[in-house]
C-alpha cells in the first residue's frame, strides 16, 4: 500500500515509517505545518521539520510539508480563543487531531492518490469480526502509559479504516530501541509537552492577550459567599486549579470550583468541595449510535486520566459510580467499553456553562 506518514520530526513518527516500510509498504514522510506565528517553535519549528527530513533521508523516502495553517488557525486556534472566552478549558490536540491529522491530512492523501495514512500515536485500529459491522475499532496501545486513545476518541471510524498505527502494540523503551538501532537523530529526542501554539508564544495568557481582552474578576468563597481576592484574567482560570488560590482561614488548601464569566467570578473552596458525580456533555459522538439509559462505560477525562466507571442517562448526562474532581467544562470525555476498557466507543465535550454549584 502506499502510505503518508505523520512524521513531526519525533521519535514515535520516525520509527513508525520504519516498521511500514518494513512490512513492505511504500512509504512517503509528510510533516504538517500547522502553526504561522511570529515565533517558530513547538511541534512545527523549523528544528522538526528538519528532524523529519533527516530522519526520511536516513530511510530513502520521499519527505514533503503541506501546509495547513489556515485550516489549523479555523479550527483549532480559533475555537481554542472562543473557549477560553467563555470561561471553558479546550483541549486543542483532540481538536487538531479530528479537523487535521484525520480530517485534512487524509482528504488530502486520498486525493493525491494514497491507499491510507499513519502516525506514530500509541493506539490500535482493528477490523471487527461481527459480519454485522465492518467499520474499524479504535482501542487501547499496549503501552498503558503512553496511550493515545483518549485524543482520538473524535477520530471518525471512516478515516480510522483506512489508518495506521504501527506502534499500537509497543512500549516507549521498544520505540527507543528501534529508533536507536536505525541510527535515527530523533533517537533521544524528548516528547513534546505542551500545545505548539501555546509553547510558540510563550504562554496561555500570553497567547491569549494578543487575541481577546482578559476580563479581571473576584474569587469567592464558596462556603461563606464573601469575596476573598482578585484575578486578573477569567480567561485562563480553570476548574481544579489550585495554583495562586492559598488557603482558607483554617488553612485548609481551596481549588477553583467555577468560572463565571456573567457574574465575573471564579468561585473557589475545599477539595471536597470539588468532588461531583455528575458529567452533563454536548457535542456527543458514539461510534455505533446513542445507547440506551442505564448502559454502563468506562469513561476518561484526560489524556492520562484514570479510568472510571459510569452510567449513561438520558439528555447527555454520565453518572459517575464515584465522585471525582469536577471536570472542567471544554473538557472532552472518553467512552470505552464497560467489560475491558479498552476499545474506544464514543465521546463528548462537558459543558458546564451554566454553573452547577
Amino acid at each position: 500500500m502506499k502510505i503518508a506518514v505523520g512524521m513531526s520530526g519525533g521519535v514515535d513518527s520516525s520509527v513508525a515509517a520504519a516498521l511500514l516500510m518494513e512490512q513492505g509498504h511504500e512509504v512517503i514522510g509528510v510533516t504538517l505545518k500547522l502553526w504561522g506565528g511570529l515565533s517558530d517553535s513547538g511541534c512545527c519549528s523549523v528544528s522538526d521539520v528538519e528532524d523529519a527530513r533527516r530522519v526520511a533521508l536516513r530511510l530513502g523516502i520521499d519527505h514533503h510539508v503541506w501546509g495547513m495553517t489556515e485550516g489549523f488557525d479555523e479550527k483549532v486556534v480559533d475555537p481554542y480563543v472562543e473557549s477560553h472566552a467563555i470561561g471553558e478549558t479546550p483541549n486543542p490536540c483532540i481538536e487538531c487531531n479530528r479537523h487535521i491529522k484525520f480530517d485534512a491530512m487524509f482528504k488530502r492523501a486520498m486525493r493525491l492518490g494514497f491507499d491510507a495514512i499513519a502516525t506514530g500515536h500509541y493506539a490500535r485500529v482493528e477490523k471487527s469480526s461481527d459480519s454485522s459491522s465492518d467499520r474499524a475499532r479504535l482501542f487501547r496501545s499496549v503501552d498503558q502509559l503512553k496511550d493515545q486513545s483518549y485524543v482520538l476518541s473524535g477520530t471518525d471510524p471512516k478515516v480510522l479504516e483506512h489508518t495506521f498505527f504501527p506502534l499500537g502494540a509497543m512500549t516507549k523503551d521498544e520505540v527507543r530501541q528501534v529508533a536507536a538501532k536505525l541510527n535515527f537523530p530523533t533517537a533521544a529526542k524528548p516528547d513534546s509537552q505542551d500545545v505548539c501554539f501555546i509553547l510558540a508564544t510563550g504562554g496561555r495568557k500570553e497567547f491569549l492577550e494578543e487575541r481577546i481582552p482578559l476580563t479581571p474578576g473576584k474569587l469567592v468563597d464558596h462556603a461563606t459567599g464573601e469575596v476573598v481576592g482578585e484575578v486578573p484574567a477569567l480567561e485562563v482560570m480553570t476548574v481544579g486549579q489550585r495554583r495562586e488560590i492559598g488557603h482558607d482561614s483554617e488553612g485548609q488548601r481551596r481549588y477553583v470550583l467555577d468560572v463565571n464569566m456573567k457574574s465575573k467570578e471564579v468561585r473557589i473552596g475545599r477539595l471536597e468541595h470539588l468532588l461531583d458525580k455528575t458529567l452533563k456533555l454536548r457535542d456527543v459522538n458514539f461510534f455505533d449510535g446513542f445507547p440506551q439509559d442505564g448502559t454502563p462505560f468506562i469513561v476518561q477525562v484526560s489524556a492520562h486520566g484514570k479510568p472510571l466507571e459510569a452510567i449513561w442517562t438520558e439528555n447527555g448526562v454520565i453518572e459517575l459510580s464515584q465522585a471525582q474532581r469536577r471536570v472542567a467544562s471544554g473538557q472532552t470525555v472518553a467512552f470505552y467499553d464497560a467489560e475491558s476498557g479498552t476499545e474506544v466507543l464514543g465521546g463528548g465535550i462537558v459543558d458546564r456553562r451554566e454553573s452547577i454549584i
